[in-house]
C-alpha cells in the first residue's frame, strides 16, 4: 500500500512509538449517529442524521508501548508509519477460551483517513487471528462514531451486541457501547 506514492511501513510498536501513538488525533466529526432504540426483547438500530455535526475527542489513555507484547504470545501493537510519521496503530489481544480476537484500539489520523491504512491495520489483525487460530474478532465501538461504524461494517463486521451503561460516569455518559464480530476465516 501506498500513502501519496510512498509506501506505507507497518511494523509491530516499539517503545519508541508510544508518545506519538499518545500524541495521534483520534477525534472524529460526524453528520450522523447510529440511534439505538432498546426494546422489552431487545434492540434496534439506525443511523439518523444530527445537525449540528457531532465532534468527538477521546480521553487520554493508557497505551501499549509494544514491549509488554513482544514475547506475549496473544498481545499485539502494530504502526502504519508514512514517511516515518504515525498514519495510525493498532491494538489487539487473543483469548484462547472463547478463541476471540478483540481490536483493544484502532486509530488512523485525520490525515490518513480514507486512505486504506485502518483497513491494513485490521489486516495484520486478522493475519494474527487466523495465526491463533481465533473463531471471530470483536470490536466496541461507541454509537455515534458513526464514520468508524461504517469502515467496520465494509470491513466485514456486523452488530452483535449493545452495552447500554458501560460509559456511564465517564466523560462518553449517553453514548451507547456497540460490539461488532466478524468470522475469522
Amino acid at each position: 500500500m501506498t500513502v501519496d506514492d510512498a509506501p506505507l511501513v507497518c511494523r509491530r510498536a516499539r517503545p519508541e512509538d508510544t508518545e506519538a501513538m499518545k500524541a495521534l488525533d483520534g477525534s472524529f466529526t460526524t453528520h450522523s449517529v447510529f440511534q439505538v432504540t432498546v426494546t422489552e426483547d431487545g434492540f434496534g438500530i439506525r443511523e439518523v442524521p444530527v445537525d449540528p455535526p457531532i465532534h468527538k475527542v477521546f480521553p487520554e489513555e493508557e497505551f501499549s508501548d509494544g514491549e509488554d507484547d513482544a514475547d506475549h504470545a496473544t498481545a499485539r501493537t502494530w504502526v502504519a508509519l508514512d514517511g516515518g510519521e504515525l498514519a495510525g496503530f493498532a491494538a489487539v489481544s487473543y483469548a484462547p477460551w472463547n478463541r476471540r480476537l478483540t481490536i483493544e484500539d484502532i486509530e488512523v489520523s485525520p490525515a490518513h483517513r480514507g486512505q486504506g491504512v485502518g483497513r491494513t491495520l485490521m489486516g495484520y489483525a486478522v493475519d494474527f487471528a487466523q495465526e491463533r487460530g481465533a473463531g471471530h474478532i470483536w470490536l466496541e465501538v461507541t454509537n455515534i462514531n458513526a464514520p468508524a461504524i461504517r469502515a467496520y461494517r465494509r470491513m466485514g463486521f456486523a452488530f452483535c451486541g449493545l452495552d447500554t451503561a458501560l460509559y456511564e460516569g465517564t466523560p462518553s455518559a449517553g453514548e451507547r457501547a456497540l460490539y461488532m464480530s466478524k468470522p475469522c476465516s
